[in-house]
């Protein structure tokens, strides 16, 4: 079966992440864009999100390499929910870490044809554990 188109998209958003490329990775996203930084705590707008990911990358001292496992596409109509591990490898308090998440991520055709992401969340439905029944 053929890869989605959104893999080499995400692919490509995952390795700009690596590289610490913050402006070809905010081409990504969609204008009015939101990312979970983290559970409880999300930021929308380009701007934004590129200064959250400067903070992150700061904060795990420039450490982070993140990569792909199993992806899902739902495509429907000119949106699509995308449902995959995301691996993730840094330091935090200089002790390495490697994790993998469940990340869910929303993503719609712009005026161009172009898929752009809206929703950004590598927590996936583990933010259902930090929100306290709300």
């Amino acid at each position: 079966m053929a890869s989605h188109p959104l893999e080499h998209v995400i692919r490509a958003a995952d390795a700009a992440i690596t590289a610490e490329d913050f402006d070809a990775l905010t081409d990504f996203y969609a204008d009015d864009a939101t990312l979970v930084v983290k559970p409880g705590l999300h930021v929308t707008g380009k701007d934004k999100i590129r200064a959250a990911f400067v903070k992150i990358a700061e904060h795990v001292r420039h450490s982070l390499v993140v990569g792909q496992g199993r992806i899902e596409v739902i495509e429907g109509a000119d949106t699509a929910l995308v449902i995959m591990e995301s691996t993730l490898d840094y330091l935090d308090a200089g002790e390495k870490v490697s994790a993998t998440r469940r990340a869910t991520y929303v993503f719609r055709r712009d005026a161009g044809a172009r898929w752009v992401c809206t929703v950004d969340n590598s927590y996936g439905t583990d933010l259902l554990d930090h929100c306290g029944g709300e």
